[in-house]
């Protein structure tokens, strides 16, 4: 008594609605911690200070002249004549590894390409490149974690230095350059690929285009500055577009991954990348590998010919 029949006719099966199907439920995109772009920004604001105390503008002109002696001692910046941008000379930069053509190409001192990243030109110039590390490097960190941006800020800091080293070479100019900036730039470049590369996944599509292109075009022109190296902003940026296509590709929109469909539920599931998604990359990878071959062969190759000059005459 009690139990239902083990075979119920039509109108009773009618009083039962059948069961409703299995939902899923895809979990959000995790936020990542960041760790990375705030011990970027740490260390940077360290090696200023070290720079400055190794500086030690007193001890090599008269403290008179040096900007706020009384206070900072041999913190002081040099005098604003000789670095408008409130920080130590040049010898002090190119000690600590500015990047310099004689010393890259003559000497074999490839550290500078990265050491240069580390270094600004004075407090003016740190502030600005900081805060824009802050403002756009940790949001980037949250939404695709500490091991793509660290690749992608490292990357695009090398494309900066070596398109600003051969600009250096071809314009025989013996100033030294420095600073973040074409790693910054790299991360502007990677965010501009990175809403093309998941456009469909952005609502508001047309206006954070056009906002974004307005941030890079304002950056940008802040290269047309007098003792500004824009040829480094350039190489940074043109690093960070195509590494963008390559580190920060995400599932298109829609896409299920098969863990989070109940066993025994058949859904038609998409796929996790679109084709130009795919596309892009293999083109960016291509892209990179042909730029970064190229100018390192650009820089070097003279060099190898006059040190062996076997090379000019074998045959090929």
């Amino acid at each position: 008594m009690g139990k239902k029949p083990p075979h119920m006719s039509d109108v009773e099966a009618a009083r039962y609605a059948p069961p409703p199907p299995p939902t899923f439920h895809v979990p959000q995109p995790r936020l990542w911690f960041p760790w990375l772009v705030p011990l970027i920004f740490l260390a940077n604001i360290a090696m200023f200070v070290y720079s400055m105390y190794e500086n030690d503008c007193p001890a090599y002109l008269d403290a008179r002249v040096c900007l706020f002696s009384e206070y900072l001692g041999r913190f002081s910046f040099q005098p604003f004549r000789e670095n408008p941008l409130l920080g130590p000379a040049i010898r002090t930069l190119r000690l600590l590894g500015a990047l310099e053509k004689d010393l890259v190409v003559d000497q074999n001192e490839i550290w500078r390409f990265v050491s240069c990243m580390f270094l600004h030109a004075g407090v003016v110039h740190l502030l600005a490149n900081m805060f824009s590390l802050l403002f756009i490097g940790v949001r980037l960190e949250k939404e695709f974690g500490f091991l793509r941006i660290g690749f992608l800020y490292m990357l695009s800091g090398f494309g900066g230095s070596l398109l600003s080293i051969l600009h250096l070479k071809e314009t025989e100019s013996n100033t030294v350059s420095v600073g973040a900036s074409g790693a910054l730039f790299g991360l502007l470049g990677a965010m501009l690929s990175e809403l093309l590369t998941n456009w469909s996944i952005y609502a508001n599509k047309c206006a954070a285009l056009s906002s974004l292109l307005i941030i890079v075009g304002l950056n940008l022109a802040v290269g047309f500055l007098p003792h500004v190296d824009n040829s480094a902003h350039v190489g940074g940026f043109l690093a960070g577009f195509f590494l963008g296509f390559v580190l920060l590709m995400r599932p298109q929109y829609g896409y299920v991954n098969r863990k989070y469909i109940p066993p025994g539920y058949d859904v038609k599931r998409k796929s996790k990348y679109k084709c130009y998604q795919y596309f892009f990359l293999v083109v960016s990878v291509i892209i990179l590998l042909v730029g970064y071959a190229y100018g390192l062969a650009k820089l070097y190759i003279e060099k190898s010919r006059d040190s062996f000059t076997f090379v000019d005459s074998y045959t090929r």
